[in-house]
């Protein structure tokens, strides 16, 4: 599998489980043949299959982007922020020292 494949399994898979997850919980509260837009009366299957379309949209480009932001960190940097090996100390706002 290439890189490129893993990257899109990795964003699309999780977005489908959720928005499945988010139909049900929509759904549960929403009744879809109580919905019309304008003179449009569509049917329930049309509203499910919608909805779960736009679900899963939003949540795969949501994570595309926490994907491609997480990925965005130069190399150096995530060397530097404690991959290196070393412990690393942070002063707190009392003045004692905290691992990081």
């Amino acid at each position: 599998m290439s890189q490129q494949s893993l990257r899109f399994a990795q964003v699309l898979w999780p977005a489908f489980l959720m928005a499945g997850v988010l139909e049900m919980v929509v759904f549960s509260v929403l009744d879809p043949s109580a919905l019309s837009f304008g003179d449009w009366h569509p049917e329930s299957v049309t509203i499910y299959s919608l909805a779960f379309f736009v679900f899963w949209a939003l949540i795969a480009a949501a994570s595309a982007a926490s994907q491609w932001m997480a990925g965005s960190v130069p190399p150096d940097a995530a060397a530097s922020a404690g991959q290196s090996g070393q412990v690393r100390r942070r002063r707190t706002r009392h003045g004692t020292a905290q691992h990081v």
